[in-house]
């Protein structure tokens, strides 16, 4: 197509041509509009913001979780080394497989929305502030998807943002999605001069990442306030070589001598009998499992005594002595003075016991067949 142009127009107006087919170039004095135009477009296109999505924490079944994005707020409450007592509501304690403590575990909701369409997105999460006593308490995670329920389904969160732990792994989760994770917080049963008791607080910053492009999406924090380490005691007892140890009807624990008799004949098994001044001595092993935690003290001690006698206390007595063949000594009926097992009893370690039934001879007037039973207790005492 051929140029046309105009060399005159009258009135003086600005001398302007046009070329068909190519872009509008003013000449002085001549209109500038369309180049205005052009740089306003491309300003607005620079500084539109990208969508971006948003991180939520929620309460699930687990702890209440509050606070407000993009700061959270939560506890596990009362905790100890052992995994003893009730522990907080929404928590639940791991002992099984776990060395050197417990392990309580609380699911919780990560919840993500305001990404673009077709958009997903992964989170990931590492420990910015530490507990001030990250021997006795140590953060875990189990990431969506996981069966939490044993301790091998947790890893250690990362204390580094260079090396953050997976909670939601790729290929990530969409918009208005929510996901249930698990925290673990381990408490250590140490004891000694590192153990520690009292309040202690530490802070998770979680990251959400699109999958699209790795850019950050959202960042958000959850501040564990208050995660309060108490100590702990607790007795077991269980069998060792002689007669048999089971959970008891109304008491803690059971242990039946079975047929007895003043001259020891024909005992039954597991038991020894040892012939003693006006009658004999029935004598088995038992053993006494002390654990304790958070305390200065490294060892404790054991103490027994008679707190429901045989109601023929004259034929039956309890004994105890350091060897299954004794001397055997009779253990304390009062509560105020108990007798001593060991004053060195170790957290963990199986105190060996020999617990002695002393039946009479006697005949006459304050003889006695039929049944009878006695209680126990044990008591353990840590400094």
């Amino acid at each position: 197509m051929s140029d046309r142009s105009i060399s005159k127009n009258p009135g003086n107006a600005s001398v302007r041509q046009f070329h068909e087919g190519s872009e509008f170039q003013p000449r002085k004095g001549g209109t500038v509009f369309l180049q205005r135009l052009s740089l306003l477009i491309v300003a607005m296109l620079l500084v539109s913001p990208l969508a971006r999505g948003t991180l939520t924490l929620q309460t699930g079944t687990g702890i209440v979780i509050g606070g407000a994005h993009p700061n959270f707020t939560g506890t596990l409450g009362n905790v100890n080394g052992l995994g003893v007592g009730t522990p907080s509501a929404g928590v639940n304690v791991i002992t099984t497989g776990v060395t050197g403590g417990v392990l309580y575990t609380t699911p919780y909701v990560l919840n993500m929305s305001g990404l673009p369409g077709g958009n997903s997105a992964t989170v990931t999460a590492y420990v910015s502030t530490n507990f001030a006593h990250p021997a006795i308490l140590n953060l875990y995670s189990c990431p969506i998807n996981t069966s939490c329920t044993t301790f091998s389904s947790f890893t250690d969160l990362s204390t580094s943002p260079a090396a953050p732990t997976t909670v939601i792994p790729s290929p990530g989760v969409e918009n208005n999605s929510s996901s249930t994770a698990y925290l673990g917080l381990f408490v250590a049963n140490t004891n000694g001069a590192s153990a520690f008791t009292g309040a202690n607080s530490a802070t998770i910053t979680f990251v959400a990442t699109r999958v699209s492009n790795g850019s950050t999406n959202d960042t958000v924090k959850l501040a564990l306030n208050n995660e309060t380490v108490q100590n702990a005691v607790q007795l077991l007892m269980a069998t060792a070589s002689g007669l048999a140890i089971t959970t008891g009807s109304g008491t803690d624990f059971a242990m039946n001598f079975g047929n007895v008799n003043g001259l020891g004949i024909a005992p039954p098994a597991g038991l020894t009998v040892t012939s003693v001044a006006g009658g004999v001595v029935y004598a088995t092993s038992y053993f006494l499992q002390p654990t304790f935690s958070s305390f200065t003290s490294t060892t404790g001690t054991l103490k027994a005594y008679v707190s429901t006698d045989f109601a023929n206390d004259t034929v039956l007595q309890l004994d105890t002595a350091t060897a299954i063949g004794g001397p055997f000594t009779a253990i304390s009926k009062t509560s105020a003075a108990q007798t001593m097992l060991t004053s060195s009893a170790a957290s963990g370690t199986n105190f060996t016991g020999y617990l002695g039934l002393f039946v009479s001879n006697v005949n006459g007037t304050g003889a006695f067949n039929g049944a009878d039973s006695a209680i126990l207790t044990y008591t353990l005492t840590v400094p």
